[in-house]
């Protein structure tokens, strides 16, 4: 059939035609049924004379018809009339993004009325997979619209746009031009992509908008492909003065080329973007500083206080977080530097402008501590000092450390951060030897560190009664043995009595609170578990049992969406843990969110293995990463973990229990 304009497909006449490219050609037309004018897109030829491939648009096409956002240009129909085969959309009226990309950028208020909408759209589960201002309307009032949202991945397989080498040359010359210079890192590296593509992507087109230029130079499409591989992006708020320095703290996080490292989900990106409308920040904000505190190197000669070492740098994280005016790094974001890194390298990625680093040497009663605050960017020290002292002083040192820290990065404190920072939950130097070391046992999850770290806090306990946090490691191992090992009455009273200890001598500890909730979670009481992990997430947002352990009492109470919210708060504060991933993702297959599913999988698969690297002998990661496998379809590789798993911990009621969800979930599979 001809197309042209008056030509009539069943009861659409076409009008004009709108535009043309890899993705099709578009023609506005008017539907006589409805008396509307619409839009019409003709499948590209790949798709069209193809059943099987037209079979699998169709399903697509539903999918992305279903989303039902204002933000989101809706799919009305897929037709067919004598051979030609169509789908009819919304008609948007405005120009497109590119339109409004003007020289020296846009000021923030104007940036956020484009940027939040698109963000929204965004969360919709479906990767677009060519995001550019071209595909992205803006209509009267501010309404913005996203054009091909998921058709992109439809015609992503499309064969006939390569195989045809007449045609090769002109189609990649326009998608080098148009859609190279907005691809991630691993799209131009032909890698398996998830919705973190579009995240990427994304990030080019707001950065565009913002400043005016796109973050990676690149005159030919060669030097742009190369930039966006290996260049680090180009400071927004340097481009466009009237940007807060927030703003390219976010855009940056976008453009991580490492997805790692890059901003979770778009969902976490609207949450900065609608906290940055909330500040109202000025051209000029005030700078607040921010620091990632590393863990201490154990310089003692039988490297044997690896431990305390953390729990030195974790104290001085505590200390440091309850100070507004300072962004502290997560512990378990900070933690993942060790070894020879860079500290430029540690603040790009961390998004911090100094650190903290030092080391340890003990010797019986003796320590000899060093501290150095680096600024990260530029590599000199802005701080440092050595502390020769006796094992009681740890205490003073760590205070002492704290306050020159915010004496250096000029940070005021009220009256309570002062009075705060003085204080210390234990004054019992043994009581707080024990105590970190059941904390670094308790980190490992195996059914026997766990009973040891719970013989460590009971010493603990025993030596400073008072000492709160001790009791929430109690409260802790009772939790896990009665959640992963023994189904015991006992068990969970004895849960129970430690949580509630621990909240009577420090209610303002979020680690007791946390502690208290799981205890009430696991004891059946409902809205006091959840009172509890909402306190401790207020009084610690960086604290992880607290995310992790909500949204599996949420899961057990049946609520599916609220768990699968959590378990991405718990993602974003400890985004190195392998559980949190593992498990959304099964929420994420109940919700109809496959795709989200199989990248939460993949995610916490990879962070396994990392585990496993370090410790090998954790049956409890290599349990859950074979659950992953096979969800994943790599049954031989899942199969063999957990057949590792088993000979780790073959008494173990928890492995048994997962070996025979895995073995079950095989058998279902065809071929197994």
């Amino acid at each position: 059939m001809k197309i042209e304009s008056g030509s009539t497909l069943t009861h659409y006449r076409l009008l004009e035609k709108l535009g043309e490219g890899g993705m099709g050609v578009v023609w506005k037309a008017r539907d006589l049924k409805l008396d509307r004018d619409i839009a019409i897109k003709f499948l590209p030829e790949g798709v069209a004379d193809d059943p099987e491939r037209r079979a699998c648009f169709e399903r697509e096409a539903k999918a992305v018809a279903a989303l039902r956002h204002p933000n989101i240009v809706t799919i009305y129909a897929i037709a067919e009339d004598e051979g030609t085969y169509f789908f009819t959309m919304e008609l948007v009226g405005g120009d497109p993004l590119s339109k409004y990309v003007v020289r020296g950028g846009v000021p923030l208020d104007r940036f956020l009325e484009i940027a939040l909408p698109i963000a929204a759209a965004h969360e919709r589960g479906i990767i677009h997979r060519d995001l550019k201002p071209g595909n992205i309307m803006v209509g009267q009032g501010g309404m913005v619209k996203i054009l091909d949202f998921g058709l992109a991945r439809m015609f992503d397989s499309v064969p006939s746009l390569a195989a045809d080498k007449n045609a090769t040359t002109a189609t990649l010359q326009e998608g080098l031009s148009g859609t190279i210079c907005y691809m991630s890192p691993e799209q131009l590296r032909g890698e398996p992509l998830d919705h973190r593509t579009d995240l990427f992507s994304l990030g080019i087109v707001l950065f565009e908008f913002a400043t005016g230029e796109r973050p990676f130079e690149g005159k030919t499409s060669a030097e742009a492909i190369a930039a966006i591989l290996k260049d680090e992006p180009r400071s927004a708020v340097q481009m466009n003065a009237r940007l807060p320095r927030q703003l390219d703290r976010i855009l940056r996080q976008c453009l991580e080329k490492d997805v790692r490292f890059r901003m979770a989900s778009v969902l976490d990106l609207r949450t900065e973007l609608e906290r940055l409308k909330r500040t109202k920040e000025t051209t000029a904000p005030e700078k607040v500083p921010s620091i990632a505190v590393l863990p201490f190197v154990d310089m003692s000669r039988e490297k044997d206080q690896a431990y305390f070492c953390e729990g030195i740098a974790e104290e001085i994280i505590n200390a440091l977080s309850i100070v507004r005016g300072l962004r502290v790094a997560a512990r378990t974001a900070s933690f993942q530097f060790i070894g020879t890194f860079e500290p430029r390298e540690i603040g790009r990625r961390l998004r911090v402008e100094t650190l903290l680093e030092g080391s340890v040497r003990k010797s019986g009663n003796r320590l000899r501590i060093t501290a150095q605050l680096i600024d990260a960017e530029q590599g000199f020290h802005l701080w440092s000092e050595s502390f020769d002292r006796e094992m009681r002083d740890i205490f003073e040192i760590q205070e002492e450390i704290a306050k020159n820290i915010v004496r250096a990065l000029q940070v005021t404190l009220s009256p309570q951060e002062k009075g705060a920072l003085q204080k210390s939950l234990t004054r019992h130097v043994q009581a707080y030897d024990y105590y970190l070391r059941g904390r670094s046992f308790y980190y490992r999850y195996g059914r026997h560190d766990i009973e040891f770290a719970l013989q460590l806090f009971a010493r603990a306990t025993e030596l400073d009664p008072g000492y709160a946090l001790a009791h929430a490691g109690l409260a802790d191992c009772w939790s896990f043995i009665y959640l992963y090992s023994e189904r015991k009455p006992l068990v969970r009273e004895q849960a129970e009595t430690a949580s509630r200890r621990a909240v009577e001598l420090a209610p303002d500890s979020a680690q007791a609170q946390a502690s208290s909730a799981v205890a009430l979670s696991i004891g059946g009481h409902k809205e006091e578990a959840e009172r509890g992990f909402e306190a401790a997430i207020r009084l610690e947002p960086g604290l992880f049992e607290a995310w992790y352990f909500y949204a599996r009492h949420a899961f057990v109470c049946g609520e599916i969406e609220k768990a699968a919210r959590l378990y991405e708060g718990a993602i974003k504060v400890r985004p190195g843990d392998y559980q949190a991933p593992l498990l959304v993702a099964q929420i994420y297959d109940t919700l109809g969110r496959s795709e989200d599913g199989r990248a939460s999988r993949r995610r916490g698969v990879a962070l396994v293995e990392e585990r496993i690297d370090l410790h090998p002998d954790d049956a409890r990661a290599i349990y859950m990463g074979a659950n992953g496998l096979v969800a994943l379809g790599e049954r031989e590789r899942g199969l063999k973990w957990a057949s590792r798993a088993k000979a780790i911990a073959p008494d173990e009621p928890m492995v048994l229990y997962n070996l025979g969800c895995i073995y079950e979930s095989c058998q279902k599979t065809p071929g197994f």
